[in-house]
């Protein structure tokens, strides 16, 4: 039988002596893999590895989508986005990479799908578990490409060594993504594997968010309220703002709102997070290794920032003031910092916390409805108190937004995504929810006085893919406008 060198990650232990999934590589024959529970755990933690990455999910993707949002502008190489007229050769490349790495985590899950059926000292239970974490993080995977590229192709556990596949419609993947995501949340485990696997709170998370996309928020009303009412998670407690390190330190192992966070360590050498050097001006003093400062605001010209309420914590905790040379307003990103970093960082990406899915349960009350309920503002108000300092489940009248003065669908909608982009600057999210909304160019044109051009809103395929992939045409086939 062919033997296929794969990329594994094992348990490692994190500076918190906590389990959790860091990056150690090795090549093992595929034909003699998968027999225990051990080898098939090997090849499940290879699919965080490309995800992790610096050209991914560590840093580079979050960086161009950050950059997309109303509120922050790139510098350098990054500057090209400003102009949102599509992708420059640099930034094309860029995300050549991230295709290429998402559909390497796709294959790593689809060797586990494949394989973990034929081992011989596995149990049903265990399979069951193995092959929800894989088809669960597969979907994860479909989902950022899908969001990002519309149409791509599915490869899965019977077709990832044939070379040339069509690109499937939009549809047809979130169609796949859904069924891999309802499977994968029956059979998940109520607690995770390890530390940055999912459970079925998790996969019921990433749930709620795909159905948000396709606009069926009854059903992602529903998901979000299954998370809320199973009293497995709470809203970390903050009443000073530096009280938010308790949420993204580099030293917090979790928390009990982590539903599904990308683990990173600044020890051992290698595993650490690479966005926060994007972020940070040299000699800060938030990035001892040094900073790319790639991307900035400005506190009195961006109306984002501007409009935002200094007594709300989250501002004094997300920005500090830097000058380089664009005037005395000129601030930066604060909200990833480890001052003990001696290469990345050692915070954690929170891909899903338990803040998104009290907001995605507000805002979906009131897509799925006529207008907004009681139980939607409080939570909503629920985070509001948190930003303010306020104990999170206690009405509080100075802070509480009140539903008579958002009694309509629309104005409610308006608000609560308002506060999520408060709550989830620097997250890589904002822009997703402008595209969701279809916003995404009323926005940017408010705050930036840009037009966004529709090419901008979809990356191109990749020549990394037509130029093997003989299936795509890489003229007729290609994203509009590229």
């Amino acid at each position: 039988m062919k033997k296929i060198t794969i990329l594994i990650l094992m348990t490692l232990v994190m500076a918190s002596c906590s389990d959790a999934l860091l990056e150690e590589p090795q090549s093992i024959a595929a034909e003699v893999f998968y027999n225990t529970p051990a080898e098939v755990e090997a090849g499940l933690n290879a699919i965080y590895v490309p995800m992790r990455r610096g050209s991914a999910l560590g840093a580079l993707y979050l960086c161009q989508h950050e950059i997309y949002t109303e509120y922050l502008y790139g510098r350098g190489s990054h500057a090209p986005l400003n102009d949102y007229t599509g992708l420059d050769q640099t930034n094309v490349s860029r995300v050549g990479d991230m295709w290429a790495v998402f559909y390497e985590s796709i294959r790593n899950a689809n060797i586990v799908i494949e394989r973990a059926p034929l081992g011989t000292k596995i149990s049903p239970a265990q399979l069951d578990g193995y092959l929800a974490e894989a088809r669960c993080m597969r979907a994860l995977n479909y989902f950022f490409l899908v969001r990002n590229w519309a149409g791509v192709p599915i490869r899965d556990e019977k077709n990832m060594d044939v070379r040339e596949l069509a690109r499937n419609t939009q549809e047809q993947v979130y169609d796949f993504i859904v069924a891999d995501l309802e499977w994968a949340e029956t059979h998940l485990p109520d607690k995770p594997r390890l530390s940055g696997a999912p459970s079925k709170w998790s996969a019921k998370a990433i749930l709620t968010d795909v159905y948000m996309n396709l606009h069926q928020y009854e059903k992602a009303r529903d998901k979000a309220g299954e998370i809320i009412t199973s009293n497995k998670f709470s809203l970390v407690n903050v009443t000073v703002a530096e009280d938010f390190e308790k949420l993204f330190g580099a030293d917090v192992a979790t928390s009990t709102e982590e539903v599904l966070y990308l683990k990173y360590a600044r020890m051992p050498s290698g595993q650490g997070f690479a966005y926060p050097q994007y972020c940070h001006y040299p000699n800060s003093g938030y990035f001892p290794p040094g900073g790319f400062y790639t991307f900035y605001s400005d506190s009195e010209t961006n109306t984002f920032l501007k409009n935002w309420d200094k007594n709300d914590l989250r501002y004094t905790f997300n920005w500090y003031p830097q000058t380089f040379g664009l005037g005395p307003t000129t601030i930066l990103l604060k909200k990833f910092v480890d001052k003990q970093a001696v290469s990345g960082g050692g915070n954690d990406y929170p891909m899903y916390r338990y803040a998104d899915i009290l907001l995605f349960y507000a805002e979906c009350v009131a897509q799925a409805g006529t207008a907004p309920n009681a139980d939607a503002m409080e939570k909503l108000n629920m985070v509001r108190r948190r930003a303010y300092g306020k104990p999170a489940t206690t009405a509080d009248a100075a802070v509480d937004f009140k539903l008579a003065d958002y009694a309509t669908k629309q104005a409610f909608i308006d608000l609560v995504v308002r506060e999520r982009g408060y709550e989830n600057c620097g997250e890589s999210k904002r822009w997703l929810d402008l595209k969701r909304l279809g916003i995404a160019e009323e926005i940017v044109q408010a705050g930036k006085g840009k037009t966004v051009a529709p090419r901008h809103l979809l990356w191109p395929i990749p020549v990394i893919e037509t130029n093997y992939n003989k299936a795509i045409d890489p003229v007729k086939d290609q994203n509009p406008g590229y």
